[in-house]
């Protein structure tokens, strides 16, 4: 199942109801890097995440997507080859075997919104403060 609306962040019920049909997710394992790139402070406006997701899938060699909204794509790899389809908000997952592993490591912005990471300097003790809700569909931020 290749993306419809590759450019929106949204998720359509049709393209979630395909995507659930098709894949079973046995784990996900989430990495975050909230320093500055060079292990010191927090970073300002970007931090780095590292996921790795295990999955089946009900018809190999079918194609489908993973929801990642980022600034950049540092690397993607499905079952050891590099994937770069990505458009901002997905990215394109072609020719899934039955068992696969997706490698991705990313540059993530901090939200002002309430979706995703937030992130916030109090005035007052000059502390950063991280805080996020984490719901199902805004995890594609982090």
């Amino acid at each position: 199942m290749t993306s419809t609306s590759t450019s929106e962040n949204n998720l359509h019920r049709d393209e979630a109801v395909e995507r659930a049909r098709l894949l079973t997710v046995a784990s996900y394992d989430v990495e975050l890097d909230l320093t500055d790139g060079a292990g010191e402070k927090p970073g300002e406006t970007l931090f780095r995440s590292r996921s790795v997701v295990r999955f089946t899938c009900s018809d190999p060699g079918a194609s489908t997507y993973l929801d990642l909204t980022a600034p950049a794509l540092l690397s993607a790899t499905l079952n050891g080859v590099s994937v770069t389809d990505f458009d901002g908000n997905r990215l394109q997952l072609p020719d899934l075997a039955a068992d696969n592993e997706l490698v991705v490591e990313a540059e993530c912005a901090y939200m002002r919104t309430g979706e995703g990471l937030h992130r916030f300097v109090d005035p007052v003790d000059g502390g950063v403060y991280l805080h996020s809700q984490f719901e199902t569909f805004d995890a594609h931020r982090m």
